[in-house]
């Protein structure tokens, strides 16, 4: 059982990475897209938080704008 899911954070392009990712990892699938509505605040219909399974490990990313000046951020759930 995974006890750790790695949570990954993007300034944007969240779904296009794990496109990305699921397309070059043979055991792999697509999880659920969690798209912006007309409040935001990204653009309408764009993915928030994306999951999907690489090599049967769950992997969350998200997209929102930097809140801080360092790229390297570590979240686990």
């Amino acid at each position: 059982m995974q006890k750790i899911t790695p949570f990954l954070w993007f300034d944007n392009n969240a779904e296009e990475a794990m496109n990305f990712y699921v397309s070059i990892f043979k055991n792999s699938k697509v999880g659920t897209i969690v798209r912006h509505g007309d409040a935001g605040p990204g653009p309408k219909g764009s993915a928030m938080t994306v999951t999907f399974q690489l090599e049967g490990r769950i992997f969350t990313r998200l997209t929102a704008a930097r809140i801080t000046n360092s790229r390297r951020q570590f979240r686990s759930s």
